[in-house]
Formats: structure tokens, sequence, C-alpha cells
């Protein structure tokens, strides 16, 4: 008999960190009107072996339905790609590639700042 006994439930650290507000209401939403679409698609389906009445306008709303969950399962896509490139992300381990990209951007960047040698700035507007 073994004597200790394991906890029902153990604590592991999450390997991926939480979703952002604006991605996690976006991905509540899609998973609601997906449900929906979902449970409306039976609905109509049942309607239609049943041969009732309902079946008709179900169908057209299930049509329209699932063109809406489409759009939202699209949204949270968006939103997620649009929020990682407002606010970044971090990469751990950071890249080697990283700072030598950024000496390029700021010689490229004070290279148009700086004329060449030799040529005379004309003010276009007098001209």
């Amino acid at each position: 008999m073994d004597g200790g006994r394991r906890p029902l439930w153990q604590e592991e650290s999450a390997p991926r960190r939480r979703m952002a507000d604006p991605v996690r209401t976006a991905a509540v939403r899609a998973v609601i009107i997906v449900a929906l679409t979902l449970i409306q698609a039976m609905v109509a389906f049942l309607c239609t072996l049943a041969g009732s009445w309902f079946a008709f306008p179900a169908v057209l709303c299930t049509v329209a339905s699932t063109v809406v969950a489409t759009w939202a399962v699209l949204d949270v896509w968006v939103t997620r790609q649009v929020w990682v490139q407002r606010h970044g992300v971090e990469s751990r381990p950071s890249s080697t590639a990283r700072e030598p990209r950024r000496e390029r951007r700021r010689s490229r960047r004070d290279e148009r700042r700086e004329p060449p040698e030799g040529t005379r700035h004309t003010d276009r507007a007098a001209a």
C-alpha cells in the first residue's frame, strides 16, 4: 500500500504568458459567437429534417451567423497582430543580430541627416 498520497491538483508554472486584455476579449467574444452559430446550425438542421416552417429562416440566419463568426475569429487574429506590433514581444535569449542591425539603422539615419561633402543646399521655396 502506498502511504504517501499525491495531491489531486499540483500547481505548475504556466509555460506561456497570459494573453493581452484586448486579445482575450476578442477571443472570448469569438468563442461565444462560434458556439451560438453551431447551436443555430444544429437547430436549422433539425428543423429541416422535421420539415418545419422555421427551417428556411433558420438556415438564412445560420448563413449570416457564419459570416459573423468568421469575422470574429479574424478579429482575434488581427487584434493579436496589432497588439504585438504596438507593444512588441520580449524575446529570450535576445538575438545576437539585433545590435548590429541597430548600428546599421543608426548609421543610415545619420547618413540621411548629413548631406554629402561638396553639395550645397538650395532653398527650393525661394527658387
